[in-house]
């Protein structure tokens, strides 16, 4: 049996205590709005934004959905569990309800929380209010005390590894047969940012969301994986081939 070292442990976490559960209350940037999924509020208008566009249900666990009906059974379903915690998101440049996100997996015990169950319409898709949705879940996060926060996705959704990486996130690995969806293998990629990272992560998101980074067009001047690039601690070897 070897000798226990100084070396051998961790390092001690002072002055952390675990972080509260999130809550309901609304997350409100300049281009999007943030409110606790509800049903009776958001599920026909969100229903809507995805209408025609079967393809954003692909790597998820449910959908696509028939009609409203169904897709107003599953979010009255979705929104009762506080893990996953769902969130409606409101485009507040078009005023339409045009996506949801979630925190997952939180554990505050450990000072780890997850996003997912990310579902944005067209519409909402590569907007300045797509990025400030996920900057200001990321927020909330670190600020209530959270020291981890993780992305997943299937391995093979190359587009939900590059927006991990274009977020800051730092590439982790691959778990492989990590579960089954929709009867077919699923491969997990993991990524995450922890809270040492986020205040550098923190002011490229606040660069980039600058009416100063965009042309009068709308063109951004600065892509906003230029700027955490700086940050993140390994990038994910599949973008890169």
């Amino acid at each position: 049996m070897s000798r226990t070292t100084a070396n051998s442990f961790g390092a001690l976490v002072a002055d952390w205590t675990p972080p509260p559960v999130p809550n309901d209350d609304p997350m409100v940037g300049n281009f999007v709005c943030l409110e606790r999924l509800c049903a009776e509020k958001h599920a026909a208008l969100l229903y809507q934004s995805y209408v025609g566009n079967d393809h954003v249900w692909g790597y998820l666990p449910y959908g696509p959905f028939a009609s409203s009906a169904q897709y107003h059974r599953w979010v009255k379903d979705a929104a009762v569990p506080s893990d996953p915690h769902f969130y409606a998101v409101m485009n507040q440049e078009s005023g339409a309800w045009e996506g949801v996100a979630s925190y997952l997996r939180i554990k505050p015990d450990a000072g780890s929380i997850e996003v997912g169950h990310i579902n944005f319409s067209p519409a909402l898709q590569g907007t300045r209010a797509s990025t400030e949705t996920m900057f200001l879940m990321m927020q909330w996060a670190f600020d209530a005390g959270y020291r981890r926060y993780e992305w997943k996705c299937d391995a093979l959704n190359l587009p939900s590894r590059r927006g991990a990486q274009r977020l800051g996130f730092s590439f982790e690995g691959i778990f492989r047969q990590a579960t089954v969806v929709k009867g077919r293998n699923r491969d997990t990629a993991w990524f995450a940012v922890i809270d040492s990272e986020w205040p550098a992560l923190r002011d490229a998101f606040r660069h980039w969301l600058s009416p100063d980074n965009f042309t009068e067009n709308g063109v951004q001047k600065e892509r906003l994986g230029d700027l955490t690039r700086h940050v993140r601690v390994s990038d994910d070897p599949a973008l890169s081939l």
